[in-house]
């Protein structure tokens, strides 16, 4: 079948599985075979970990084309286009090229059904084995060993955190959600682990596939003095490094993987990436007067980041939250509750949105003395004008967070209002 637009294979790749997620790799990888695509000219890099996963890969992408290097990235998920999952040196594929991926996916597969995200990370492959990059930086879009982006055969394994999320599909144990995301290593290969305190199942997994482990605390370490931070591993010692928007453990993650990769870095170059690096949805300002923050934040590891950049705030901000159900939301309520002067909760639509008056609730239980500052609206849009009303009132600063969905309809809303 032939398509004439993204947006009408999009649709249609939408179609073509039941279910929108189903772990395996045996679909994937028979219409892999068939591929027959090469690999980039120097590494694979593939990210997986409960948090952090967007903001490693936007520092390794960034650095990696400061020297020059070429560079395809695959993210997820995306917030107002399709075209940010596929990115080539920090830019976006057009549709020409997505399209052209998705046809020769099509003709490959034959009778094989695959899911959206199979068809998202086969197109990301076959763009950057026509591209000839030098690098190839995938992030893993749910749990590890089972994900479609495990396909590849990775030369550099890395995992961010480990925390409890997705319990649906990846269960409540941290050692068994640290063991799946492991599985991403390969034999005689590095893995990079970044975790706080991680689980043993991490260096037991390394050890089963033979995988050439370095962790955090044992490996590599990071302190913070003075408003700057440091780096040590390898026989490789920085000071002096700036503090960038993105979350500071991550950081440390990515001097570690190129460290360990053999490329130690120089300071001049670590220095400008952490000044300049950002990612949309990270602790992102995007409007001032009053200020904007935007924030992707939907689980309890990234609400305590939150909360803690939240306490550098010369007052306390105002909140827009939308989550979705199966989150767990009274724990990244529970964290949050003093951080904010007021709440404007809205509804996510979809059958996994929740509604605004389940996380009032959850906000009033554990805060009483908010009752009067806590509110529900029906969707984003409305919760945020209210609350940018009331910040303008008090000269507060607003915080726009809770799910992917809510820093995208918010960001929706504003490219309605700039096209106007």
């Amino acid at each position: 079948m032939t398509h004439t637009s993204l947006e009408s294979w999009l649709s249609y790749i939408e179609s073509q599985h039941p279910s929108e997620i189903e772990l395996g790799l045996d679909r994937g990888n028979q219409v892999l075979e068939r591929l027959h695509l090469s690999r980039p000219k120097h590494k694979v890099i593939t990210v997986a970990g409960t948090n952090g996963k967007g903001s490693t890969c936007a520092m390794l992408t960034q650095y990696l084309h400061s020297q020059h290097l070429s560079v395809g990235t695959y993210t997820s998920p995306h917030f107002l286009a399709f075209n940010e999952r596929i990115a080539i040196n920090n830019t976006p594929c057009d549709d020409d090229m997505i399209c052209r991926a998705f046809d020769a996916i099509e003709t490959a597969r034959g009778d094989i059904a695959l899911t959206y995200f199979e068809f998202s990370t086969l197109a990301a492959l076959w763009i950057f084995d026509q591209l000839a990059l030098d690098y190839w930086v995938l992030e893993v879009g749910l749990g590890g060993r089972l994900d479609s982006v495990n396909m590849i055969d990775t030369d550099v394994a890395v995992i961010t955190s480990i925390a409890l999320d997705h319990t649906d599909w990846l269960g409540d144990n941290l050692d068994i959600i640290a063991q799946e995301k492991a599985g991403i290593a390969r034999k005689g290969k590095l893995l990079v682990s970044g975790v706080v305190n991680p689980p043993k199942t991490i260096a037991n997994t390394a050890l089963e596939i033979q995988a050439d482990l370095q962790q955090k605390g044992e490996d590599f370490h990071f302190s913070v003095q003075g408003g700057v931070w440091s780096w040590s591993g390898a026989g490789v010692h920085y000071e002096g490094l700036p503090v960038p928007s993105l979350p500071l453990q991550n950081a440390a993650t990515v001097i570690a993987v190129l460290t360990f990769m053999g490329m130690k870095p120089a300071q001049e170059s670590l220095v400008d990436l952490f000044q300049t690096v950002e990612l949309t949805g990270r602790f992102q300002k995007v409007a001032t007067a009053p200020e904007v923050y935007i924030d992707v934040a939907h689980n309890p590891e990234a609400a305590v980041e939150l909360a803690e950049r939240l306490t550098h705030f010369a007052s306390p901000p105002i909140a827009v939250c939308g989550m979705l159900k199966d989150k767990d939301i009274d724990s990244v309520i529970r964290h949050l509750t003093d951080s904010f002067s007021a709440w404007f909760c809205s509804d996510l639509g979809g059958p996994r949105g929740a509604k605004s008056e389940e996380l009032t609730k959850a906000i009033i239980e554990y805060a009483p003395s908010l009752s009067s500052n806590v509110f529900s609206y029906s969707s984003v849009g409305s919760a945020f004008r209210a609350a940018l009303q009331k910040a303008k009132e008090e000269n507060r600063a607003l915080v726009v967070f809770g799910s992917f969905v809510t820093v995208s309809e918010y960001l929706a809303l504003n490219k309605l209002k700039s096209d106007l």
